[in-house]
Formats: structure tokens, C-alpha cells, sequence
């Protein structure tokens, strides 16, 4: 067994200090440190007074460390997994990209190979599914030769793989494939990259979606004549993605989206491309040229094509532009994500019984030290 002490350990609604985490694949509990002299054989973990923090869980993330999604091979994935462990993320979901079909079920593929096995960075999940069944004027950096009306069969055989699944519900022509969906609620229907009005919106949301695909980018604006996606997001009790870089959405957004939704209604991600913990130059995202330049990653067009964003950034900053509370912060990229996909009596928070998925932070959110499933797969020092 395992202790972690000398941190200021992130529970769900505080942050408490003066105690040691007992962990080993799971996590055993929380205790004083006094008690730890009746364990023998134990793993001493210093935190030296920085954050002990569950694991983070990036749900919309196209790739890093120079890799993407959208190879479809097992050596992409581990990249991106090893990279991003090192931002203090403990799992996530390699997500698709508008593309042609084979290559999606090439990419479909490997994530199912990847969920089978021990990661060397964070975990695999499943996959998220952005693209092909959008609309071309919110196509933001899909590729419109590939964008298709949603079609149930082409998903179905890859069910036990999609997590999440993004689409425009003003396509799904008489509600045939969201209606299809009912069947397979563990797949969580998300709205984005859309122009459904309000009232269409409305609709897909009593008929079933329950996320919102990057809220604000790529979809129908709150506007006092049409409220659109992003008035249909506040009026509902959905869950929204959050791309919290300050490019993607300005920091104001960031304090007026948590206090209409509430905190356990937003989910930080990244959207993160190839580029991710690389330097600036020039890259590719779903076969399309990006150039990344001052944190910003564009088509030739300008186009925003993804981000460069890391989700212990994100964290901070939202501590940096709201009037969050640390525990608040992590849990919108932890505790939240993982309610959205249904795995939060596994993972997202520091609760006993739940998987040893832990990071140390610095007070900035640099991550220390990343453990998954009580194995140590990240340690900057």
C-alpha cells in the first residue's frame, strides 16, 4: 500500500490538510497521519504541502505530443496518453474528427484496442465522436466533404466504444436517429457544430441530448430575438463543455456560464489537437492544414481549429477569472466529466473505493506527480 502526506488533498466539497491517502489500485481511505505507524510495509509519497488532486478527465481531446486521434494506431493513442498524463490528466477520450468513414472506423478501432489495456500515461475510455453528422455552416475545422446526415447504422457496431457523440439535431430528419438513441442511453447525444434554432434545440434536449458540445463555438448565439443553442443550454439542465483558454471564449463567459448552469454543470476540456505541449509551427487536424501561433491553432483561413490547451490550464483559468473555490475548479474536470459519461462511482474524485487516479499540483496547477490506478505514470521530479 501507498500513502500520500504533507498535501492539501482536494475532496469534493473542500480541501482538507493535516491527513495521509492510503491507496493502491483503488483508494483505501483517509486517515491521520498518527495512524500510518500501524501499516507496515508502506510507500511514503511526500507531498511537500501541494495539492493532492483526483485525477482529471479530459472528454474532447483530438490529440497531443504531435499525435492525433484520427492515425488510428495504438502508437498515436499512447502518445497522446503519455503527453497529457504529464498535465495531470488520468483518462480520457480520443475524439473523432470529420473525416471519411473508413478512417473514422480505423480510429473507432484502435480506441476499442486501447480500452483494454494499461495506457502508459492516462486511461482510454472510449471515443467522443465529433463529426460527420453536423451542419456545413458551423462546420468550424471539419471538413465538409465528409459531413452526412446522422445515421444509426453507421454507428452500430462500434456502440461499446462511443461515449459521447456530437451532432446537429436540426439534420435528424422526423427525429428518426435520436429517437434510435433512446435504446443506447449510455451514449451520451451532444449538441454541437449546429444550427438548430431555439425551439429545435429545446426539442433534442426533451427528446434525449444531454451535453453541449464546446458551448458558444460552433453553433446558434443567444440572441434576444432567437435564443438559439446557447440560450436552449441556460434554459435546460444539460451539461456544457467549457473551452477555457481565453481565446475560444473570453474569460467574462467563464463566470457568467457557471452561474447560470451551476458548478456541476460545466465540463472543462480542451479540444486539444496534435499541437498540445508542442512548439509553434505548422500541424494537421482531420487532414487539414493548421498553423499554431501565440496558443492559438488555426486553419489558413483563421479558423479555430481545436486549441493547445492543457486541462490543468483550464483550471486555472477559471481560479484566475471566477470566484471559484480550488475544489470547485478541479471538479469541473474531473468529478463532472466522469457524471457526464456515467463512470463517477469509478472515477473524479478522492472518495474510498473509487480507482487511485491522484495528481500533485503546485499551486500554479503544474502537475508533480500522476498517478493512475495507483500506478505512478508522470513524475516531474
Amino acid at each position: 500500500m501507498k500513502a500520500i502526506i504533507n498535501g492539501k488533498i482536494i475532496m469534493e466539497n473542500e480541501v482538507i490538510s493535516g491527513k495521509a491517502l492510503l491507496f493502491d489500485e483503488k483508494i483505501n481511505g483517509i486517515v491521520d497521519r498518527e495512524a500510518l505507524n500501524d501499516f507496515e510495509n508502506l510507500e511514503i509519497i511526500d507531498a511537500e504541502d501541494n495539492y493532492v488532486s483526483p485525477g482529471l478527465i479530459d472528454v474532447h481531446i483530438h490529440g497531443s505530443g504531435g499525435r492525433d486521434t484520427m492515425e488510428g494506431t495504438m502508437e498515436a493513442l499512447e502518445t497522446i496518453s503519455r503527453s497529457i498524463a504529464g498535465n495531470g490528466v488520468t483518462s480520457f477520450l480520443p475524439t473523432t474528427m470529420t473525416m471519411d468513414r473508413e478512417s473514422i472506423y480505423r480510429a473507432f478501432d484502435a480506441v476499442r484496442e486501447a480500452m483494454k489495456i494499461n495506457m502508459p500515461g492516462a486511461q482510454v475510455l472510449g471515443t467522443h465522436m465529433e463529426g460527420p453528422f453536423i451542419n456545413e455552416k458551423y462546420k468550424g475545422a471539419q471538413n465538409p466533404k465528409y459531413i452526412v446526415e446522422p445515421d444509426y447504422d453507421f454507428i452500430k457496431d462500434y456502440l461499446d466504444v462511443i461515449k459521447i457523440l456530437t451532432f446537429a439535431p436540426e439534420k435528424d430528419e422526423n427525429h428518426k436517429f435520436i429517437d434510435k438513441m433512446k435504446e443506447h442511453e449510455e451514449i451520451v447525444l451532444s449538441i454541437g457544430h449546429s444550427n438548430a434554432t431555439y425551439a429545435q434545440a429545446m426539442e433534442a434536449i426533451e427528446r434525449g441530448v444531454r451535453h453541449v458540445t464546446h458551448t458558444f463555438n460552433a453553433m446558434t448565439p443567444l440572441n434576444h430575438r432567437e435564443p438559439g443553442i446557447v440560450g436552449a443550454a441556460f434554459r435546460s439542465n444539460i451539461t456544457c463543455e467549457l473551452i477555457a483558454d481565453t481565446i475560444h471564449v473570453h474569460p467574462a463567459v467563464f463566470k457568467i456560464l457557471k452561474d447560470i448552469k451551476g458548478n456541476d454543470k460545466v465540463v472543462l476540456i480542451t479540444d486539444c489537437m496534435m499541437a498540445g505541449c508542442m512548439e509553434d509551427g505548422v500541424y494537421e487536424l482531420g487532414g487539414q492544414k493548421v498553423v499554431v501561433k501565440d496558443r492559438a491553432a488555426r486553419l489558413e483561413d483563421g479558423t479555430l481549429a481545436g486549441s493547445v490547451l492543457t486541462l490543468n490550464r483550464a483550471i486555472k483559468n477559471m481560479l484566475d477569472n471566477t470566484d471559484l473555490e480550488v475544489y470547485e475548479a478541479v471538479a469541473m474536470a474531473s468529478l463532472n466529466p466522469a457524471r457526464v459519461i456515467g463512470m463517477d462511482d469509478v472515477k473524479g474524485s478522492i472518495k474510498k473505493g473509487k480507482d487511485a487516479d491522484l495528481v500533485i499540483f503546485d499551486d500554479e496547477f503544474n502537475a508533480i506527480t500522476t498517478i493512475v490506478k495507483g500506478n505512478t505514470v508522470f513524475n516531474k521530479r
